[in-house]
């Protein structure tokens, strides 16, 4: 039987209300061919509440009790990641990583050797917190805050750590792009035919 080609995989990296569920939702329903959703909000729908926020818990070591679960449950997440590329399949995956816990716990490496020798491009979602802080209130978050105090400390630690190290193929910031445009920044990257090079960077820098 002939094996078929791996899908692409398309990791988009950045802070809640940064924007990457509506560049998700827009791949989805643009990009040809089929593109599976396996983010996080996808996990943390998945995941049992008293286990809740899982793979969503956010920077500051709040919740060491978790953390254990969390580096399984990225893994699950990533080993899914790579059975559906190897099947043929296009991912398109939002997710927040960080290495803020109680200690350091080396996740994102761990999920970069997972997907080793496949198709991957990582794309930085960027937006400013005040942009942010925005979005959060205008969904009902933070509502009750004045437009001009400053962002929770929650916020502002996610802002300081979902971008560390920072090596990504791609960067967009969604405060001066829509969905679409993003979107379709990332499609001409995956059409230009140059290798994307952030997962064999990060192996090599995060080993």
């Amino acid at each position: 039987m002939r094996m078929s080609e791996p899908g692409r995989v398309v990791i988009l990296n950045g802070a809640p209300r940064s924007g990457k569920s509506s560049i998700v939702a827009v791949i989805q329903a643009s990009f040809d061919g089929l593109w599976m959703n396996l983010g996080v909000d996808r996990f943390m729908q998945m995941t049992p509440a008293r286990f809740q926020p899982g793979i969503g818990l956010r920077p500051g070591g709040e919740r060491p009790d978790l953390e254990p679960l969390i580096v399984q449950l990225y893994a699950a997440l990533y080993a899914s990641i790579a059975a559906h590329s190897r099947l043929g399949v296009n991912v398109v995956v939002d997710v927040g990583h960080h290495d803020s816990y109680s200690r350091p716990l080396g996740i994102l490496p761990s999920c970069v050797r997972l997907l080793d020798g496949l198709p991957v491009l990582f794309v930085g979602v960027r937006c400013p917190i005040e942009v942010i802080m925005r979005r959060r209130r205008a969904t009902g978050w933070n509502a009750d805050l004045p437009a001009d105090a400053a962002a929770p400390a929650p916020v502002q630690r996610w802002q300081q750590a979902v971008h560390d190290p920072g090596i990504y193929d791609l960067e967009v910031d969604t405060s001066v792009l829509k969905p679409q445009a993003c979107a379709e920044l990332i499609r001409q990257r995956l059409d230009d035919g140059a290798p994307a090079t952030a997962f064999v960077r990060l192996a090599v820098e995060q080993a």
